[in-house]
């Protein structure tokens, strides 16, 4: 059990999340949908920046099954990273649930850390959705993604990617050389390791890049973890 009063770079990593087959079956898919498309950014197709192929599957009935093994995996990890670190969940809002006395209590550090994932899963649900998910391929001595960047950005008019608060990745395959995530601040590289998750907060603190792959391609699902819109969390039009 990882001790909450030492210290951390809050990027935390999570292996074997989803089973090292189910990952290559689902790189082979990706491999050979056709669907693919060159990777964006947050100002378009800019190559210099990030070259890759990507696929979006959130939205496509024929990905959904693969969105929700994904996303369930994602939820398991970010239960313990809220028990790590539960000001993730608590600080942006004052959240009460109830006690065994039937009143309401104020959500603590120390409660998250002993709810039952029955009893906190709601409570998550309540504060969080799932972003669309991205799977993408780094081609091995060409793609990555070397702009140093975080996952905040302000031009969408409803304002959803200011609702970003955590990033994840779950590499799907490993075996090449180098194509470490790597974060700027923390001067940390996290290696790719098939089926393990990485999360990380989403704002400049955490400024990152995705390093070339040498000798094979890199294969990757990648989303966030949003707030609800305020309309869903508070009431209202």
């Amino acid at each position: 059990m990882t001790d909450a009063s030492a210290p951390s770079d809050f990027i935390e990593t999570y292996d074997s999340v989803l089973d090292a087959s189910w990952c290559a079956a689902l790189v082979e898919r990706f491999k050979s949908s056709g669907q693919d498309q060159p990777g964006l950014v947050g100002g378009g197709l800019m190559p210099d920046l990030k070259d890759s192929r990507d696929l979006t599957i959130s939205g496509k009935p024929e990905w959904v099954e693969v969105e929700n093994a994904l996303n369930r995996a994602v939820f398991g990890g970010l239960l313990a990273y809220l028990r790590r670190y539960p000001h993730t969940l608590i600080a942006p809002l004052m959240l009460e649930v109830p006690g065994r006395d039937g009143a309401r209590h104020r959500l603590t550090p120390e409660r998250v850390r002993e709810m039952s994932d029955d009893d906190l899963s709601p409570v998550v649900q309540t504060v969080f959705r799932p972003g669309a998910i991205n799977l993408q391929r780094y081609t091995a001595g060409r793609g990555g993604y070397p702009y140093w960047h975080c996952e905040l950005y302000p031009r969408d008019p409803r304002g959803e990617t200011l609702h970003r608060h955590l990033l994840w990745t779950i590499y799907l395959n490993d075996g090449f050389g180098e194509g470490e995530t790597e974060f700027l601040y923390q001067q940390r590289k996290v290696t790719p390791r098939t089926g393990s998750l990485l999360l990380a907060p989403a704002a400049f603190t955490h400024t990152h890049r995705g390093n070339r792959p040498q000798g094979g391609d890199k294969f990757i699902a990648t989303s966030w973890v949003l707030f609800q819109r305020a309309e869903q969390l508070f009431g209202g039009g």
